[in-house]
């Protein structure tokens, strides 16, 4: 009888194992884009480090495009000398604004449902991130094709897409230095 027991234990926990990997090879390239980044993205959180947080927007996201758009109507006006150093600073206020914001909004995991939907403007996927405190928020992440993975373009959360966010906080820094994309580029940098 304990043969038979332990023989039974075994088949499901091997059920169960090819279950999971059935589920894993299953999913959508996308998800398991998504999937690894998320757990990257809530340890550099928790580690409240702005380098680490932004060590995944420069691995994940797709900066160039987030940082184009955010300059709206200024875009042309970006200089190429000062493209890089635009970049690299944008990308810091992000990761030192996460850094700050992290503590008041805990993670404890993001969830993504099966399905992917294809757009003009790349691939969306739904997923639920759950607080801590159990309360949760729907997110729909827009990825764009990288070679054979992923960036994140933007992000949806109750129907605000946070590009425009950005967007309008750079072009109303813009507008307040009489239209000068410089300006915000020697700010980012001094950030």
């Amino acid at each position: 009888m304990a043969m038979r027991g332990m023989l039974a234990t075994v088949l499901v926990a091997f059920g169960v194992m090819l279950g999971a990997m059935g589920q894993a090879l299953a999913a959508d390239p996308a998800i398991v884009f998504l999937d690894r980044v998320a757990k990257e993205a809530i340890a550099a959180s928790r580690s409240r480090s702005p380098a680490a947080l932004q060590g995944v927007i420069m691995r994940y996201a797709d900066a160039s495009q987030i940082g184009l758009s955010a300059l709206g109507d200024y875009r042309n006006r970006l200089e190429p000398a000062d493209r890089e150093a635009y970049m690299s600073g944008m990308v810091r206020f992000i990761g030192r604004y996460a850094a700050t914001e992290s503590p008041k909004y805990p993670v404890a995991r993001v969830t993504f449902t099966p399905e992917v939907r294809q757009t003009r403007s790349g691939t969306i996927v739904d997923s639920s991130v759950i607080m801590q405190d159990g309360t949760s928020y729907d997110v729909a992440w827009l990825l764009t094709r990288s070679g054979t993975s992923y960036r994140i373009r933007d992000a949806q959360v109750m129907s605000f897409w946070l590009s425009s966010f950005l967007q309008k906080l750079f072009e109303d820094y813009i507008q307040q230095n009489n239209g000068s994309v410089k300006a915000l580029v020697m700010v980012l940098q001094r950030h």
